[in-house]
């Protein structure tokens, strides 16, 4: 393994990622459209609810303008980077095969792969959060920022997992469609997390430790670091898994 050779594959996903152009404006309208629509459809209407990952019963009153805004963005990044993981590494299969062939191993190509992607993650989640706190102030931005790169870092190694098991980017896209929408878009919003039967079931889906961290984060003085522990151990999770996966995948006999 050879530094040359991680910088070499590095410069070479970051190529083909710019080189799709409609990516990169995705990535820069759909999380200003998202906040927008939730600027023009929700109410200043202030609600309490709890704060399920602290030890202790917490619980406080925002508006629902505000925790839409948090949701949202929470939401937002989830989509956008499993999305962007999936593309990542279903796209350049057959590439990653020929350089292996060609003397690349596949620790560099992987190694190389998870630099792009969490440079992005990183612009992602500090464009979220600007962007956030241009529309509803945030109490500390920089924690929030945090929030996001965990919720990425989540989601991303699930997108990994997903484009390492199947072939079809028809099928990759459902199986993050499914998990994504039912998980971060929709039972980890507070308003709903609140009234929900059978809370267990939702504290172990992938984003739930992401979206408790930016609730806290964002609102709050509480320490989200039980929330931040418990979302790394998901995402390690997830980001061995795809480790392993990709090995198997491109082994060469």
């Amino acid at each position: 393994m050879t530094t040359k050779k991680i910088v070499a594959g590095l410069s070479m996903v970051l190529r083909m990622l710019v080189r799709q152009k409609i990516v990169i404006l995705l990535l820069l309208i759909i999380p200003a459209f998202f906040l927008t629509v939730v600027e023009f459809t929700s109410s200043d209407r202030t609600l309490p609810f709890q704060l399920a990952s602290l030890d202790e019963e917490v619980f406080i009153s925002l508006s629902e303008k505000g925790i839409s805004f948090i949701f949202f963005a929470v939401a937002t990044t989830g989509f956008l980077v499993s999305f962007l993981a999936l593309n990542l590494i279903q796209k350049n299969s057959t590439a990653n095969r020929r350089l292996i062939l060609c003397g690349f191993h596949p620790i560099e190509l992987l190694i190389s792969m998870l630099l792009a992607l969490f440079m992005v993650i990183a612009l992602i989640a500090v464009y979220v959060g600007l962007l956030t706190n241009a529309f509803y102030s945030i109490d500390n931005l920089g924690k929030f920022i945090l929030s996001l790169l965990l919720i990425g870092f989540v989601y991303s190694g699930y997108g990994l997992v997903v484009g390492s098991l199947v072939k079809g980017e028809l099928e990759g896209v459902l199986m993050i469609v499914l998990l994504v929408n039912i998980d971060v878009g929709w039972l980890q919003n507070p308003l709903f997390y609140a009234e929900a039967q059978h809370q267990f079931i939702i504290k172990f889906l992938p984003a739930y430790y992401p979206s408790q961290t930016a609730i806290i984060t964002a609102v709050t003085d509480y320490s989200p670091m039980n929330a931040i522990e418990n979302g790394i151990l998901y995402g390690l999770v997830f980001l061995v898994l795809s480790m392993l996966l990709f090995f198997i995948k491109m082994r060469i006999k």
